[in-house]
């Protein structure tokens, strides 16, 4: 057996209503609870503060977190914690709350600076108690060491090490009912790329990885359509948070390339949604890595569709890549950058920026040069 290592990630606790044991599980003490003020005016935080307050758990809430986090949110969240002595974190979201609650639970714990840890394995320090609770099926933020920042207005730098593992992951479909349309979609197909791009990447994949990957993909793409279809699907929304969490331990351990490489300059200069630049960006780049991952992306295609199994392995990679546009065009999603705002003279600064993205590129099957890429965004134009 080819040697590796495999962390499992947090303690999960899953099943509707399960974010109404939040304040089981934390120590005693204020409590940063980090979300967005939509989730606040939605309701669906009150199950999970009513919990917090019944515990003795004083919530102390920081709702200031927008679509592609700035380092500023994230010393903001800090700040607000400090301040109130908590003894805890909570993040409670989409992937933007999540990230910003796992740097604020590490920078609190740790005193370190925030600007020393970008990259891999910098963060060493403790962290305050940590439970994320995510309200999409998508970023698998909740399984994963990687926070992403928005710094310098454009520019998405991320912290990636094992401290900002969190304690508690909670999965409660409760909390995904109802998600409108674009957003189940986006943040399901987000959940796909990571899935794939775990399966196929150049490091640390491995047999577990690999197993989660596939389970991810299987889950997902089976349940992708009827979650946008019926979004009161208590168990389509299930099978899709689980989905979305088996694909961030797989990448938490096989980590993204490519598609998430060049996906970021689209949130970062045009505030696309992170979810939407993936779908925007995954077959033109598969396309690229044809030639080295042919092979797994025919075995994920004929996990998709058996019927694709008595078919050559070229034909069976190539399907799977038409089905996952498919699936991206069913779900009614933008399929061109041209519809999110990017024009030809765009091109040439998206390349340059997804050069930038070292620690992504560096674990696509294939390399990535500032050509490619921008040959990539123009085919997908």
């Amino acid at each position: 057996m080819k040697r590796f290592e495999f962390s499992y990630g947090p303690r999960l606790i899953a099943g509707a209503g399960s974010a109404a044991r939040l304040g089981e599980l934390l120590p005693a003490g204020p409590c940063l609870f980090v979300t967005d003020s939509r989730i606040l005016e939605l309701g669906l935080a009150d199950g999970a503060l009513g919990s917090l307050e019944e515990a003795g758990v004083v919530p102390a809430i920081f709702d200031g977190v927008e679509q592609d986090p700035s380092r500023d949110t994230v010393m903001a969240a800090v700040v607000a914690g400090i301040r109130r002595g908590c003894a805890s974190v909570v993040g409670f979201g989409g992937g933007s709350p999540m990230d910003v609650a796992k740097l604020a639970a590490y920078l609190i714990g740790s005193g370190d600076d925030l600007d020393t840890l970008w990259g891999v394995g910098k963060a060493a320090g403790a962290r305050l108690p940590l439970a994320l609770v995510p309200t999409t099926a998508g970023t698998g933020s909740e399984a994963t060491p990687v926070a992403i920042v928005t710094v310098g207005g454009a520019e998405k730098k991320g912290v990636s090490s094992a401290a900002l593992v969190a304690d508690w992951a909670i999965l409660d479909p409760d909390l995904t009912l109802g998600l409108p349309r674009a957003v189940t979609a986006a943040t399901g197909i987000d959940a796909m790329v990571h899935a794939i791009e775990a399966y196929t990447s150049a490091h640390r994949k491995n047999p577990v990885s690999d197993m989660l990957a596939r389970e991810a993909l299987r889950l997902l793409a089976a349940n992708l359509g009827k979650a946008c279809d019926a979004p009161q699907d208590v168990a389509a929304r299930e099978a899709m948070l689980l989905g979305a969490h088996f694909a961030g331990i797989a990448f938490a351990n096989a980590p993204v390339a490519g598609v998430h490489a060049l996906a970021y300059p689209l949130g970062g200069h045009f505030h696309v949604p992170h979810g939407l630049s993936n779908a925007l960006m995954l077959p033109h780049v598969l396309g690229h890595n044809m030639h080295e991952a042919m092979t797994s992306y025919a075995e994920l295609g004929a996990l998709l569709d058996p019927k694709l199994a008595d078919l050559g392995t070229q034909a069976r990679a190539r399907a799977f890549v038409e089905r996952l546009r498919q699936l991206s065009l069913d779900a009614g999603l933008p399929q061109r950058l041209r519809d999110v705002g990017v024009s030809p003279h765009h091109l040439d600064l998206l390349a340059r920026e997804a050069m930038k993205q070292e620690r992504l590129l560096v674990n696509n099957p294939c390399p990535i040069t500032e050509a490619d890429a921008r040959r990539l965004y123009e085919a997908a134009l």
